[in-house]
C-alpha cells in the first residue's frame, strides 16, 4: 500500500515537474509596417515571435506587393516574366472565383483604371473619356488564366493588382503561422483588416470597432459607428471615406468600377463583411463597394458563409444602416 501510495506520488510530482519546465504563454503584441500600412498582432504564446512573423510578411510582400520592381506581380505586370509562386496562384484562383461570384465586380485587372486614377502604383495620368475608353480594351479576368504555374494574359497590356484581396490573405497567411505554432488565442490586423481565434487578453471575445465613414484621409478624426464581439471569424471593411481626392470641387474615391471605368458615386459609404477566411472577406467588401447596397445584398443572401454590415447615405446627413441578421448578432449593444 505504501509502494502505491509513493507510485502515486512520485508519478503526481513528475507531472507537476512537466508542467513546471513549461514556458508560460503570456499575450504578446507585435506591429511593424508591410504593404505601405501598418500591422497589429496579438496572441498568447512562450516567445515573442515578431521576427518570424515579419519575415513571412516579408516573403509574402515580394510575391504580391506592386510597390516591390522585382516582386512575382510587378515582373507579371512589366511581362519579364510569367512564372508564379504559390502565393500568387492562391490569390489568383481564389479572385477567379470571387469575380465569377460577384458577376465582375471584383476585377484584378482593374490596375490600369486605378492607376489612371492616380490611386495605384504608377503616377496619375491624364484622364479623358478617350483614354478610359483605351484601358478597358485591356481589363477583364477572362483574359487571364494560369497554365500550370505560368500566367497567361490574352493581351500584354494587361495589368493585375492585388491590393483588394492580398492584405485579406497576408492576414490569413500570419493567422495559419502562429495556428501551425499552436497559438490558440490571437487577433490578425493589417491596414484593418483582421482575423481573430479564441479570447483576447481580457479572456472575452475580441472587441472591434466599425468606423463611421467621415472624410477623413489622416485618420485624425475618427469615430466609430458600431462594436462588434468577434471570434473565429475573419472580417474586413472597405469605404470611400479614407482614400479620394476632390479636384474642382468633386469628390474622386479610389473604388473605380470595372464596368465603366470611374470612380463608384452611390449612396453606399462603407461595408464590413464577415467571412470564414480574411481574403474572401477583403475581396468582397470591395466588390460590394463597386455594386452598391441592393446588389451586394442579394449576393450575401446567397453565400451563408459571408455576413455584411452596410452604411449608406441617408436624409439630413443621417446615416442608413442595414446588416444581416448574421451579423446582428456580433454588434454589442450601447
Amino acid at each position: 500500500m505504501m509502494r502505491e501510495t509513493l507510485n502515486v506520488f512520485v508519478g503526481t510530482l513528475l507531472v507537476l515537474g512537466l508542467f513546471a519546465c513549461q514556458p508560460k504563454k503570456e499575450y504578446v503584441r507585435n506591429e511593424g509596417l508591410i504593404f505601405g500600412t501598418i500591422y497589429h498582432i496579438t496572441y498568447e504564446a512562450s516567445e515573442d515571435l515578431s521576427d518570424t512573423i515579419q519575415s513571412t510578411l516579408n516573403a509574402f510582400d515580394w510575391s504580391m506587393s506592386t510597390y516591390k520592381e522585382q516582386s512575382v506581380i510587378s515582373k507579371i505586370n512589366r511581362n519579364e516574366s510569367n512564372e508564379t509562386d504559390v502565393y500568387f496562384r492562391t490569390v489568383f484562383n481564389a479572385a477567379k472565383e470571387i469575380t465569377a461570384a460577384t458577376n465582375g465586380a471584383f476585377d484584378m485587372t482593374v490596375a490600369p483604371l486605378v492607376n489612371l486614377w492616380g490611386f495605384g502604383f504608377s503616377k496619375k495620368d491624364s484622364v479623358t473619356e478617350a483614354a478610359i475608353d483605351s484601358i478597358r480594351n485591356f481589363v477583364g479576368m477572362d483574359m487571364v488564366h494560369l497554365d500550370g504555374t505560368r500566367l497567361v494574359k490574352d493581351k500584354p497590356e494587361i495589368m493585375l493588382d492585388g491590393s483588394a484581396i492580398a492584405k485579406g490573405f497576408a492576414v490569413d497567411v500570419v493567422a495559419a503561422l502562429l495556428e501551425s505554432m499552436a497559438v490558440e488565442n490571437y487577433m490578425v490586423e493589417i491596414g484593418g483588416e483582421m482575423r481573430v481565434k479564441g479570447r483576447n487578453p481580457e479572456h472575452v471575445n475580441w472587441r472591434v470597432g466599425i468606423d463611421k465613414p467621415i472624410d477623413d484621409p489622416q485618420v485624425q478624426n475618427r469615430q466609430l459607428q458600431e462594436i462588434i464581439s468577434i471570434s473565429n471569424v475573419a472580417l474586413a471593411s472597405s469605404g470611400n471615406y479614407r482614400n479620394f481626392y476632390i479636384k474642382d470641387g468633386k469628390k474622386y474615391a479610389h473604388t473605380i468600377s470595372p464596368f465603366t471605368g470611374y470612380p463608384v458615386d452611390h449612396q453606399l459609404l462603407g461595408v464590413s463583411v464577415l467571412a470564414d477566411n480574411c481574403m474572401m472577406a477583403d475581396a468582397y467588401a470591395t466588390a460590394f463597394m463597386v455594386l452598391g447596397y441592393e446588389k451586394s445584398r442579394a449576393i450575401v443572401e446567397a453565400h451563408p458563409e459571408l455576413e455584411a454590415y452596410f452604411i449608406m447615405n441617408g436624409d439630413n446627413s443621417e446615416y442608413v444602416i442595414e446588416m444581416t441578421e448574421g451579423f446582428s448578432k456580433y454588434v454589442i449593444d450601447k
